[in-house]
Order: structure tokens, then sequence, then C-alpha cells
């Protein structure tokens, strides 16, 4: 359950940005954040896989919290901060007087 939820967000946040980047940009820039947020995606979870396969036994903490669900877990606090970072809206010169 845990595992679905992690998934729904990343596709809510996916449809998100690419809803976003095409308004504000166009359509070809709303596919490569799209690709940008499957890749980092992919190779995050095989990242935090590594690390949690050191750290945690396969059964994990519990039937609904296993090893992937951690690994999944550790990728969504680090994909949180570093989309945080990437897409974070700094104010230009003509939104001053706003």
């Amino acid at each position: 359950m845990i595992t679905a939820f992690i998934f729904f967000i990343h596709l809510i946040f996916s449809l998100f940005i690419f809803t976003k980047k095409w308004q504000d940009e166009n359509l070809a820039t709303a596919f490569q954040n799209i690709t940008l947020i499957w890749i980092l995606f992919a190779v995050g979870w095989t990242i935090t896989g590594m690390i949690a396969k050191v750290f945690m036994e396969p059964k994990g903490l519990g039937m609904q919290f296993d090893r992937d669900t951690f690994a999944l877990t550790l990728l969504t606090i680090a994909e949180y901060f570093f989309y945080k970072f990437y897409y974070d809206e700094k104010p230009t010169a003509n939104d001053k007087g706003k």
C-alpha cells in the first residue's frame, strides 16, 4: 500500500510538472522534464535499493514496509529536496512590482 502511494505521488507530480511546463514554455520542454523525472526515478531507485540492501533484510520492518518500500521512501525524500531546489521559481525583474 505504501509503495502504491509513492508511485501515485510520482504520477501526480509528473502530471503537474508536465502541465506547468507545457503552459509556461512549450510541449518539448514538458516532455524533457517528464523524461528527466523518469530517468532520475529509475536511477535513484536503483541507488537507494543498493543502500537499502546494506541496511535491511529483504523482509524489512514488516509486511507493509519491506526493503523496496524503504528504498522508495529514501528516494522520495531525496527527490523532494532535489525538485524543490530544481523547480524553485525565482522572482525576475518583472515580478518585483507584484
